[in-house]
């Protein structure tokens, strides 16, 4: 029980900046009608109740089996059986992510269908699966970090050349939102196992960090290869933004239960599956064990039922309202200003955050704090929304146009800061995208979009999670440069001395 209540509280405090925000901007430049503002407080409060189940389930069911199955299957030794439990485990686990689900609902509402989620969800769960087991053997066979990221980000920069624009800002997005508070926490902990097997305890440490990020990238190529390979054609979006007064308030959410319940049964379902099948033929839980980790595994699957309920019938709706209204008044960079308070505050939202920072302070012994990195993502995520709805408001910039130089900083300082900040950083980006950023702050951007003229849903409000993706990375890496810095490290090794440096710099960032 006091694993729970500390689970509400964190989900709490985290959730209530963003009902503060909206009820003080409906009290002064934003009303909303009165129906949707009451959805609104039902959704947050099925959103609080729904996350602090889902972590709490995440905790004893999620991550104990991916701590086991990393641990066991690096101990068979087998690297077929790696590379098949990666592939089934990336894609399944991808599958059930929340975040990831809201995406896929959003572009198939905004294309009216014609991109459909459960397209979005295969062939983003496909590319992380396979993404999954690149991050495990680069573990096993000691491949560095940063080679792997260059190699990745250079098949993106190519695929971009040939995917259609409307499927651009969708892939990104895609990327941010699939690592989230059910992908994260199994990710790092199958990290963990694995590299914990290898002996040199040091490259453990800087080994646990990364997969994230490898992973990540996966979600980013499938979705291009969709946009490259389907036949859409050109792609436009656009928001309904009338309100149905005359329903009843609780109608959404009494219609919604059994559709999202329906939903979330078929994502988790697999996930029970592989626990069972991996407790009969590789490891063997106690009883009590056992039905310890069943029990999260439900506990996860009510969570992510209340979740979705309180987010489609109640919570994002205002985002998008929020962000329509504001976009009308005549000082437009108001709407920019609360972007960036959205950002700041957002972050602090996000539950994968926590279970991050807090690794990266257990694994670093304490040496990288907790409230340093926080608060070095709550900048980087703000500025990452104020420019996003910097680039609906102002014709002529397009998502590449930050994604691009965001991107070769980041690879080039990955070579310059310490090894195990670059791991810290790339996974810091994709979790720094979580529940509230794909659902509230995505929406707020849509309504932005939906409110300017000559703006489109898709190809201008799409791209916001890329852009809170990829603000964290850079820094983060800045924060290792700082650290590298006042260690007395030089910027730039050659030689035998490189791998030397690397061994000191991942144990001396006293912060």
């Amino acid at each position: 029980m006091g694993v729970l209540m500390m689970k509400f509280k964190e989900v709490l405090y985290s959730v209530l900046p963003i009902a503060v925000i909206v009820l003080l901007l409906n009290f002064t430049i934003a009303s909303l009608p009165l129906v949707v503002l009451i959805r609104f407080l039902i959704g947050t409060t099925l959103v609080i109740l729904g996350l602090t189940i889902f972590l709490f389930g995440v905790d004893i069911g999620i991550t104990p089996l991916g701590n086991h199955i990393g641990s066991d299957v690096s101990k068979k030794g087998k690297l077929w059986l790696i590379i098949a439990v990666s592939l089934v485990l990336g894609f399944f686990i991808s599958i059930a992510e929340p975040d990831l689900q809201v995406l896929a609902s959003q572009v198939q509402s905004v294309t009216s269908g014609v991109v459909s989620n459960m397209s979005i969800l295969l062939v983003v769960s496909a590319g992380i699966g396979v993404m999954l087991t690149l991050g495990f053997l680069r573990i096993v066979y000691n491949i560095s970090l940063r080679i792997v990221l260059a190699v990745c980000y250079v098949v993106i920069a190519v695929l971009s050349f040939f995917v259609a624009p409307e499927f651009f800002p969708i892939a990104f997005d895609a990327s941010g939102a699939t690592t989230g508070a059910l992908t994260v926490p199994f990710i790092l902990a199958l990290a963990v196992g694995i590299s914990s097997m290898k002996k040199d305890s040091k490259a453990s440490e800087s080994d646990s960090f990364g997969l994230t990020a490898i992973a990540s990238t996966g979600a980013i190529i499938g979705v291009m290869l969709l946009g490259i390979f389907s036949k859409a054609g050109v792609l436009t979006g656009s928001l309904d933004m009338s309100v149905d007064e005359s329903a009843s308030i609780l109608s959404p959410f009494l219609h919604g239960i059994p559709h999202y319940a329906l939903e979330s049964l078929i994502a988790m379902l697999p996930v029970f599956v592989i626990g069972i099948l991996f407790q009969i033929f590789l490891f063997k839980f106690q009883k009590k064990q056992f039905r310890r980790m069943m029990k999260g595994l439900a506990y996860t699957f009510m969570g992510l039922v209340l979740f979705l309920t309180g987010v489609n019938a109640g919570f994002m709706d205002v985002g998008a309202s929020m962000g329509y209204l504001l976009a009308q008044l005549n000082n437009r960079s108001i709407v920019v200003i609360v972007g960036f308070i959205l950002g700041l505050v957002t972050i602090l939202a996000e539950p994968a955050v926590h279970v991050l920072t807090a690794q990266i302070e257990m694994v670093t012994s304490g040496y990288v704090k907790k409230r340093v990195v926080q608060g070095a993502l709550s900048i980087g995520v703000g500025c990452a929304v104020a420019l996003s709805v910097l680039r609906i408001i102002i014709p002529g910039i397009q998502l590449w146009h930050y994604l691009l130089p965001g991107y070769i900083i980041s690879i080039a300082l990955s070579f310059i800061v310490p090894k195990l900040f670059v791991g810290i950083a790339f996974d810091s980006g994709g979790v720094a995208s979580g529940p509230i950023t794909a659902t509230f702050i995505l929406a707020f951007a849509q309504g932005v979009a939906e409110s300017v003229e000559g703006a489109d849903v898709l190809r201008d409000a799409f791209g916001m999670i890329a852009l809170v993706a990829m603000m964290p990375i850079i820094t983060l890496q800045i924060l290792g440069l700082i650290v590298k810095i006042k260690s007395g490290q030089p910027l730039f090794s050659s030689g035998k001395t490189e791998k030397n440096q690397e061994r000191n710099d991942d144990h001396h960032v006293g912060v």
